[in-house]
């Protein structure tokens, strides 16, 4: 979720105007408790319970594994509308600016993990894709001062292109399905690292900026108070 911090929990009573959306009124007033949090919430519980759903009978045992894809694909679903909820309502909250992010690597994390420790998926794998998407959340937060950086449509195929590699890994699938997961982890893997590069290349230069800027601001504010300095003692000398 991303947008301006909530001010306090708990709601102004402003309700949603026609059309879905609150007014300027009532933004940075969503409660704690809104339904895109509490999707966020439930998303973080279910990391446990997928990670035991699908290590259960060793991790092998089909029917086990289907009700971990299952709870893999509430989640991910989750993860589509609480971010959409929160900003089309303007349900933002700190909570919320923390915990979806945390609970998309999360779960991503734990099934990523699970499916290495079981030997399903090479190592590397994991490591590439946590590797990434663990410093691309840091690097939001090494710029967050000076920019936010926007959610790219390669960014979303990749989320999508993870979701859908990582599922099909979670169902014991055989044969040509088989093979069909390996092409798509693939393509996810190679998202993942384009993508990857593009947000860094966004950040260093959203930093420059932020920096240059920052530096103008400071010259701007010398400059005026040297005039002001200036002007005082032109005043006192005139006396």
């Amino acid at each position: 979720m991303t947008g301006v911090p909530a001010s306090a929990a708990g709601g102004s009573g402003t309700k949603p105007v026609r059309g879905g959306k609150l007014g300027t009124a009532a933004v940075n007033q969503a409660s704690l408790w809104n339904i895109a949090n509490i999707l966020t919430m439930v998303r973080l519980l279910l990391v446990p319970g997928f990670v035991m759903l699908l290590l259960h009978n060793g991790g092998y045992d089909p029917a086990w594994r289907s009700f971990a894809w299952a709870a893999f694909a509430v989640a991910m679903i989750t993860d589509l509308f609480d971010g959409h909820l929160a900003r089309t309502y303007n349900l933002v909250t700190d909570f919320g600016k923390i915990a979806d992010p945390i609970a998309d690597k999360a779960i991503m994390g734990a099934a990523l993990i699970c499916l290495s420790y079981l030997g399903d998926l090479p190592w590397w794998v994991t490591g590439v894709i946590l590797f990434r998407e663990i410093g691309i959340t840091l690097m939001r937060f090494w710029v967050i001062r000076h920019a936010v950086i926007p959610a790219s449509r390669g960014g979303k195929m990749k989320t999508l292109a993870q979701g859908t590699a990582v599922g099909m890994y979670v169902l014991a699938l055989t044969g040509p399905l088989a093979t069909m997961r390996f092409w798509a982890m693939a393509v996810a893997v190679v998202l993942t690292v384009v993508t990857g590069l593009d947000y860094v290349r966004q950040a260093v230069v959203l930093r420059r900026k932020g920096l240059a800027a920052e530096r103008a601001a400071a010259a701007d504010r010398a400059s005026g108070a040297s005039a002001s300095a200036g002007a005082s003692d032109s005043a006192e000398a005139e006396r």
